[in-house]
């Protein structure tokens, strides 16, 4: 048996029985590290030794009557824009290339009291600005499916290693679309939570009022299991909501009744490739097989969606960005002879082309004599957008869409043109900016045998609704069975 390949429910039954150790777990999980991922380039920072040995201190315990839950004993892969106690925390920058954190983020919290395995910390595009995880200062990370092209951004890292089973699933986080897209790019499920529904306490930030971290996962099952841990209020988070959290294991297995499913014609417009466009329609008819109803919805103000999410992100991230100047922690430049030139120089080498233009966008939209006339505006059309959705969902319970308008495109395709990058968010930057909850799962393959994705998007706090559909779907089209040729 491949333990390597198994899912967390899988692995957890395993575990249970007494069939096989935490420890075997984990060393059948690096020695695949060690064989693929020269190959893959996942991940920043590994942490073998301290995995074993961390499983082989829950093999005690369990040995002692200790309880098995769901993640005991299950290595898990942290993307590097999260914080761990100990453990460097780069982003993929060279400003912060030799940040340790003093401690571990509130979702890093939750998981390791759940008995998590820490396997090591996943590469991503510098500071998660990217579709593509080109943008990294340390590396180039390939899809598993194919290593000429992308796996996606930013967590492009933990969607590979999720992907070519070098973790058992992973945390994402995800500012407009930075779960999703590197998920369908990768073949693997990634849900971005309702905006408050996870604490972002720890998550150094990129554009607070979107950022969102959610689970990468093998499967819709796996993904419910880690949302539900990672869930809920924390007082070091004023921005996460205190509702109580849904079992969402228990929401898979509800039945789907006549579930309305809106299809947004905006979304199959000019610029959706028909391959991706035929899977979708696919999948939208084996959703209406399992007994939905799909219906045409209208979301106006789409084709604003992306300048309004250029203007919101970047202003935010100018802001974000501005505490790394070289004084207190991160990279500081060697030669410089003023208080400004440290500065300067600092921030000139420490933050890589795509950040810089990031920064500067955000800077000048909020700059005076700008700012009505761009980043003002960019609110007030953010508005329209989420009143398009709330709209919408009066007619229709969830809302089905590609997750990226191309299959993965190559390695060094389009890193040369920042506006066919940013495009390729196009489906994904509307639920970050109305705050929804969003899943993107395999809905088939391109005639070049790269993944499609599907996208599910629901009302706030209806993980649970979304999570339902797309298990049904999962287990009906059987997608997620099928595993790259790495």
């Amino acid at each position: 048996m491949e333990l390597y390949r198994l899912d967390i429910r899988g692995l957890h039954q395993l575990i249970k029985k007494r069939e096989v150790s935490c420890y075997e777990v984990c060393r059948a999980i690096g020695e695949r590290i060690q064989s693929v991922e020269d190959k893959i380039g996942a991940y920043n920072t590994l942490l073998l030794e301290q995995a074993l040995e961390h499983a082989r201190q829950i093999d005690q315990q369990i040995s002692q009557g200790g309880e098995v839950g769901y993640l005991t004993g299950i290595p898990l892969a942290i993307k590097d824009v999260i914080s761990t106690k100990g453990v460097l925390t780069s982003c993929s920058s060279r400003i912060l290339g030799n940040f340790v954190p003093p401690y571990d983020a509130t979702v890093i919290e939750k998981l390791k009291a759940e008995g998590m395995v820490l396997l090591g910390k996943t590469n991503l595009d510098e500071f998660a600005m990217g579709s593509s995880t080109e943008n990294s200062a340390f590396k180039l990370t390939h899809n598993p499916w194919s290593l000429e092209h992308i796996p996606g951004g930013s967590s492009g890292g933990s969607a590979a290693a999720v992907a070519a089973d070098e973790a058992v699933a992973a945390l994402g986080s995800d500012t407009g679309g930075s779960i999703r897209q590197p998920a369908a790019c990768c073949g693997v499920v990634g849900l971005k939570p309702t905006y408050g529904r996870v604490s972002r306490y720890g998550l150094v930030a990129f554009a607070s009022s979107l950022d969102q971290i959610g689970p990468i996962a093998k499967t819709v099952y796996d993904a419910a299991i880690i949302l539900k841990v990672i869930s809920g209020k924390d007082d070091c988070d004023s921005t996460s909501v205190d509702r109580p959290v849904p079992d969402y294991i228990a929401e898979l297995e509800k039945p789907l009744g006549k579930l309305r499913v809106g299809i947004p014609k905006e979304y199959f417009a000019e610029g959706l490739h028909p391959e991706v466009k035929g899977r979708v329609e696919d999948a939208l008819r084996t959703i209406e097989r399992l007994g939905a109803k799909v219906v045409e919805v209208s979301l106006p103000h789409t084709e604003y969606a992306i300048a309004t999410y250029y203007l919101v992100a970047t202003a935010e991230a100018s802001s974000n960005l501005a505490r790394y100047d070289g004084v207190r922690y991160g990279y500081r430049a060697q030669q410089y002879e003023t208080l400004k030139e440290m500065y300067v120089n600092s921030r000139s080498q420490g933050f890589g082309p795509e950040v810089k233009r990031r920064i500067m966008l955000g800077t000048y939209a909020l700059s005076a004599g700008y700012y009505d006339a761009y980043y003002l505006k960019a609110l007030k059309v953010r508005t329209l957008l989420k009143g398009d959705f709330d709209a919408a969902f009066k007619e229709v319970e969830l809302i089905c869409t590609p997750t990226m308008p191309t299959p993965p495109f190559r390695l060094g395709e389009k890193i040369d043109d920042p506006l066919e990058m940013y495009l390729s968010d196009i489906y994904t930057v509307t639920a970050n900016l109305a705050g929804l909850p969003a899943l993107s799962l395999p809905c088939g393959f391109a005639d070049s045998h790269l993944p499609i994705g599907l996208q599910i998007i629901g009302p706030p706090f209806e993980e649970g609704r979304i999570l339902r559909l797309a298990h049904a779907y999962e287990q009906e089209a059987g997608y997620f069975r099928n595993k790259p040729p790495i």
